[in-house]
């Protein structure tokens, strides 16, 4: 059972950065996604950027230009850099995780394992 670990969370005033981070325990997949999503308050969770397990990244067009997405294989753990940030941006932020056929390189929209979240919050 795959276990994801979030970390970084917080407060911050608007233009400011944070980097989230997604440990990795017992991931067993050699071809994977790994994404983040949000949580607003009265919103559905949102997906907004995913990585492969080649490297190819995708992102959601209210965070694309200042999140990035990142994974460090050697330590197992998965990087969301979010930079310039707004009010709106503050939410839950959970990352997921899901095995794939190998070769497959398009992103799914479902994810089979979740970590816990950590919290976001943009000051204007």
């Amino acid at each position: 059972q795959v276990q994801l670990v979030e970390s970084g969370g917080g407060s911050v005033q608007a233009g400011g950065s944070l980097r989230l981070s997604c440990a990795v325990h017992r991931y067993t997949y050699s071809s994977y996604c790994m994404a983040w999503f949000r949580q607003g308050p009265g919103n559905e969770r949102e997906a907004i950027a995913s990585i492969n397990s080649y490297g190819g990244t995708t992102y959601a067009d209210p965070v694309k230009g200042r999140f990035t997405i990142s994974q460090d294989n050697a330590k197992n753990t998965l990087y969301l850099q979010m930079d310039s940030l707004k009010p709106e941006d503050s939410a839950m932020y959970y990352c997921a995780a899901v095995g794939l056929r190998v070769g497959t390189i398009t992103c799914p929209r479902n994810y089979n394992s979740w970590g816990q979240g950590t919290q976001v919050t943009v000051s204007a």
